[in-house]
């Protein structure tokens, strides 16, 4: 069983707080099974955005477990990663945006790699 995006959010942000990253939701989605997307900025005009990862198909990940993949890659321009969520929320208007600031560039995600 997945948890609800609305508590996962909640507990992403409460995590990323409590280790020193400020990070809030710039948009609310569905409470129930929004899609999560979450731009990670370093301060200094790059950022990372992470969206919903494809799963494995080799069995590899837990049923349940919410696995993100960098859909902008890291050292981008914040702007790069606003142009692309727009376009994501004309797609999904149900979804929800995080945004983590942090100088060290911690997301705070379980992420695949690509």
């Amino acid at each position: 069983m997945r948890l609800k995006s609305a508590i996962w959010v909640s507990a992403l942000i409460r995590r990323a707080n409590g280790a020193g990253a400020f990070a809030a939701v710039r948009r609310r989605g569905a409470e129930e099974a929004g899609a999560v997307f979450v731009k990670a900025t370093r301060l200094d005009g790059t950022a990372t955005l992470y969206g919903p990862a494809m799963p494995s198909l080799d069995g590899d990940y837990e049923p349940g477990e919410r696995l993100f993949a960098a859909i902008v890659p890291e050292g981008s321009t914040e702007l790069d990663c606003e142009e692309r969520m727009r376009r994501e929320i004309r797609f999904d208007p149900d979804l929800w945006f995080v945004e983590i600031e942090d100088r060290e560039g911690r997301h705070f995600l379980d992420t695949v790699s690509q």
